[in-house]
């Protein structure tokens, strides 16, 4: 993990001063405030910096927050304190964690798409395997026209997500609300601009 070129991609990204995707919480998982629980335990995948964790901390949630680049936990860890919330931190590549058993009433997974076709099926299959039943998952990822609109994301279009591949990887899920638009999106330099976007609300 620590020797591969991804790590030190994102070790370098997340060096840099300030907070690459900002500090305010995703869009999306902002929205769905209203569908987390009072209480219990939430996984934030692929977490970076910490804006989500921190987010779902802020609402009263025991989380873990899960990222291989100890830079950018260092600053998740920074942005807690700042916000006063308390957060479990883990360094941790999500193509290779050992995903608990039914551990999870909330994941969320927003915009990790350096996974390839191979290591997301492993991601989705722990991610299955991590939630209690009825727990939520929500996740916001790229599509294929964001190819051409360049705003953030990766450049294959094989990490892209459509309805059709969500749909087939949580077609098991007792509810699903997939929905794919295009928005304006300002996270910070990482992300920024006309943003080809694919939502998704499921209940195990």
């Amino acid at each position: 993990m620590t020797g591969s070129p991804e790590y030190q991609r994102w070790q370098q990204r997340f060096s840099e001063p300030g907070y690459l995707f900002g500090t305010a919480p995703n869009g999306f998982l902002k929205s769905c405030a209203p569908l987390l629980p009072k209480g219990g335990k939430a996984l934030a995948i692929a977490d970076g910096e910490g804006r989500n964790g921190v987010f779902l901390a802020e609402q009263g949630l025991d989380v873990l927050s899960l990222d291989f680049s100890p830079v950018a936990q260092d600053k998740t860890r920074k942005l807690a304190r700042e916000r006063g919330v308390t957060l479990r931190v883990e360094q941790a590549d999500i193509t290779d964690w050992t995903w608990p058993d039914a551990e999870f009433d909330v994941v969320a997974g927003i915009f990790f798409q350096f996974a390839t076709p191979a290591e997301r099926e492993k991601i989705f299959a722990g991610i299955k395997k991590t939630l209690k039943p009825g727990g939520l998952l929500l996740i916001e990822g790229y599509g294929p026209k964001q190819l051409d609109y360049k705003t953030g994301g990766p450049s294959k279009l094989e990490n892209l997500y459509t309805r059709d591949l969500l749909q087939q990887a949580f077609a098991d899920f007792a509810s699903l609300d997939i929905k794919e638009h295009d928005s304006v999106i300002e996270e910070g330099a990482g992300h920024g601009g006309m943003s080809a976007l694919v939502d998704l609300i499921g209940r195990k």
